[in-house]
């Protein structure tokens, strides 16, 4: 069946009812042109781009669609050959269209050309013979296929697996597939590259799975398989371990999910990682950060880190006894002003700041520190900027050293040394008192016995006599005294008890009675009934009649005696207070010779001045202290303090 072919396009019913370009080449290719004007208008009008040319390659007519690409002006020179219009076609093409010249067409190829606006084409080149009326070959015709897009898609594919496969390259991340109608699986070269196997090795899904290392690896990778290709369920982030070709063990990092067509699934992708290097250096930042936390942990100093707001971040086993908690997430995220008192957390983040702004860090300083709860600890205290990359602080580091057990062995040291002092001190005026009062006793003792020696007169003799009992008496009040004097500080063995003060002193005012009665002195008493103190008896026995019969013994002659006993507890001591309204003393005069032995202040013809002395002594035994007020004319008061501790 033959067709109008004139009508057909000139009314472009090719194009309207979509008759293959193949048709029209070959329908073109039938017809008998005698002379090619006559058929101009139909070529011109020809839907893909076409180009007659005789048998030396010379242009002889142009489709619009031909011009309209290459001719701006929309017609080519006649006659011009189609080597010389197009000056990159292959040569070899001569021989194609030489063979078409004798009736056997073939494929020319594809060629890149630059359009009439500069843009580069690329086009599918096809001929067909040129046949003349009488069936004879006159030339060829050219039509071309525009098959730019196509050329750009699959020259973007082949950029975009480029750029994947050098992505892969880099990031150690492999692809596979798995066709499940097929059976069949893919590994790209980054995969193989993981597992260490040639470039030409074949996987298979059965395979693949003994890669995994036999238990947790195998088993989750199974389960993940079986979970997608029943239940659809994708997977990420498997962190798994695989046994190379070669026998190496390595972590790598799988993920996959299923793929579906019209609804079905047809098979599964995923990403492989390899993920080795990164796992080791986690293990060995996590064993450095074990082995970093196990000697914090165990330093026996506090440890902690703070962040820009003070808040700590990080402490120590040692910073944890220390605030008392047992768990240190009950610590971290918390300031100062959470956990000491605000005065110390003041103190504690002004500190922070300066560290923070100057980066000069604070080592080895004391400071006392008192938490919430009232425990009171003395710290060597040191505090580090951390820094950044930037040299900008980030936080601190804090070391703090509990020095409290240093101190107060300090502080004992410091009394145990004044004590020495002291005694020294005792020891030193002992000897002198024991020096001059022996050589004083025996100087007179000596005189005496010479002056008998040489007397006749018997009532001279009897009157030596009675002086040598008098002085004999006196050696041995002066033996007795330092004999006590002698007991006290040597008794280390002192029984210590509670005692009511109040009713001790009752009890020696019992005892005093008469003398005070005889004085017409005043004693009152305002000691609580209840306050009980830690003493040895007979020192407190002997302390309340030396001050008591003191306080009576030098009252001011021209008014009565009033003596006030008090008492109150403070810092570790219980004070008893015993205040008189009597000659008082001189203490700028007296004051450091008020407690030596045999010192007398007033004319009294009872003055021994060996009270007082032996009451401070006994004070001293007991780790107590005694403290004076005085004002001459007006009184005076003592306070000893019993320590509490002892």
């Amino acid at each position: 069946m033959l067709y109008n072919v004139n009508d057909n396009i000139h009314n472009n019913n090719i194009a309207k009812y979509d008759i293959p370009t193949t048709f029209v080449r070959n329908y073109i290719g039938m017809i008998k042109v005698p002379q090619i004007s006559n058929a101009s208008y139909l070529i011109r009008q020809l839907p893909t781009p076409t180009a007659f040319i005789d048998t030396n390659y010379n242009i002889v007519q142009t489709s619009d669609k031909w011009s309209s690409i290459f001719d701006k002006n929309e017609a080519c020179s006649d006659s011009k050959s189609l080597f010389a219009v197009f000056p990159n076609l292959s040569h070899k093409w001569k021989m194609v269209l030489n063979n078409c010249f004798k009736g056997n067409p073939q494929p020319m190829g594809i060629h890149q050309s630059i359009d009439c606006t500069g843009h580069e084409q690329w086009f599918e080149w096809t001929n067909a013979p040129w046949y003349d009326m009488d069936e004879n070959i006159v030339g060829a015709i050219i039509q071309l296929s525009n098959i730019t897009e196509a050329v750009n898609n699959e020259l973007e594919l082949n950029k975009k697996e480029l750029l994947l496969e050098q992505q892969a390259e880099i990031t150690k991340i492999g692809r596979w597939e798995y066709n499940i109608a097929e059976n069949k699986l893919f590994w790209c070269s980054t995969t193989k590259s993981i597992h260490e196997v040639s470039p030409g090795f074949v996987p298979n899904i059965e395979t693949a799975l003994f890669y995994y290392k036999e238990g947790h690896s195998r088993n989750a990778i199974s389960m993940a398989l079986f979970e997608a290709q029943n239940n659809g369920k994708a997977w990420s982030n498997l962190k798994l371990q695989i046994i190379t070709s070669s026998g190496k063990e390595k972590w790598v990092m799988a993920g996959g999910k299923p793929i579906y067509n019209k609804g079905k699934m047809v098979g599964l992708i995923g990403t492989f990682q390899d993920i080795h290097e990164q796992v080791e250096a986690d293990i060995k930042t996590i064993d450095n950060e074990k082995l970093l936390r196990t000697l914090i942990d165990n330093l026996p100093v506090n440890v902690y880190i703070k962040d820009t707001e003070s808040r700590k971040v990080l402490i120590n086993k040692a910073e944890c006894e220390y605030l008392g908690v047992n768990n240190p997430k009950d610590i971290i995220g918390k300031n100062d002003f959470q956990l000491y008192s605000y005065e110390v957390a003041k103190k504690s983040r002004e500190e922070d700041l300066k560290v923070m702004n100057t980066l000069k860090p604070v080592i080895g300083k004391e400071i006392v520190r008192t938490t919430l709860s009232g425990k009171e600890t003395s710290f060597l205290s040191s505090k580090i900027p951390l820094l950044n990359n930037k040299g900008i602080a980030y936080g601190i580091v804090g070391i703090s050293l509990d020095i409290t057990p240093l101190k107060e062995k300090e502080k004992e040291l410091r009394n145990i040394i004044n004590i020495a002092s002291v005694q020294n001190k005792k020891l030193l005026n002992f000897a002198h008192i024991v020096s001059h009062n022996l050589r004083s006793h025996s100087a007179n003792f000596s005189m005496l016995l010479s002056f008998l020696e040489s007397e006749s007169d018997e009532n001279e003799k009897k009157s030596i006599i009675k002086m040598l009992t008098k002085a004999s008496n006196n050696l041995l009040e002066t033996l007795d005294n330092l004999n006590e004097v002698v007991s006290i500080n040597t008794n280390t063995n002192i029984a210590i008890q509670k005692m009511n003060l109040n009713n001790k002193v009752v009890d020696v005012c019992k005892n005093l009675s008469p003398f005070i009665l005889n004085s017409k002195s005043k004693i009152e008493n305002i000691i609580p009934t209840d306050f009980e103190i830690k003493t040895v008896p007979a020192y407190l026995d002997s302390i309340l009649t030396n001050f008591i019969s003191n306080a009576i013994k030098y009252k001011h002659p021209e008014r009565q005696g009033h003596i006030i006993l008090s008492a109150e507890r403070k810092a570790g001591y219980a004070i008893l207070s015993i205040k008189d309204n009597g000659l008082g003393i001189d203490l700028e005069k007296y004051g450091e010779k008020l407690f030596g032995m045999y010192k007398t202040f007033h004319d009294h013809k009872d003055a021994r001045g060996i009270g007082l002395y032996l009451t401070k002594n006994q004070i001293d035994a007991m780790n107590g202290k005694v403290e004076v007020s005085s004002e001459v004319g007006k009184g005076t008061e003592f306070k000893i303090f019993f320590n509490e501790k002892n």
